[in-house]
């Protein structure tokens, strides 16, 4: 084999991969704060590919995306009640999460992927249970934040 047929394989086995971060968010009756069905934590901002692991630390809750709150070519989900569901985020944007049985309480989450969020707009014009709608101005506020850091 000539030498110069090594180097796209050397190149190969030199380049290091980018590492995809895990996280979790756990489904709780109550959170660290005292408050009522909730996700803790209720905004992380990752990057795509990352994996958030969302975990059925009490019973009675799912996750899952929601109409109207992912991004154009996102994946939806849906997790069943009282199960783990770990989903990998490839879509960059604001990823809107709900516990089906507790939405009207206001048990959301938000998930931004990348640091552009270009559906942020759409997501605010879905109408949503007052429970959640208030929760979800919270978050967008932490957005905000995270954003101008």
């Amino acid at each position: 084999m000539k030498v110069s047929a090594l180097f796209p394989i050397l190149a190969l086995a030199l380049a290091t991969p980018s590492l995809a971060a895990e996280y979790e968010i756990h489904m709780l009756d109550r959170g660290s704060d005292g408050r009522e069905m909730v996700f803790e934590p209720a905004f992380l901002h990752i990057e795509p590919g990352d994996t958030v692991h969302f975990i059925a630390t009490n019973q009675s809750h799912n996750a899952e995306s929601l109409d109207g709150m992912i991004p154009e070519g996102a994946e939806p989900f849906r997790g069943e009640l009282n199960q783990n569901i770990s989903v990998t985020f490839t879509a960059e944007g604001a990823h809107g999460i709900a516990c089906r049985p507790h939405l009207g309480m206001g048990m959301v989450a938000l998930v931004m992927v990348g640091d552009d969020p270009h559906n942020l707009e759409e997501m605010q014009q879905v109408l949503l249970p007052r429970g959640a709608r208030g929760a979800f101005e919270a978050l967008y506020a932490q957005l905000e934040e995270a954003l101008a850091e």
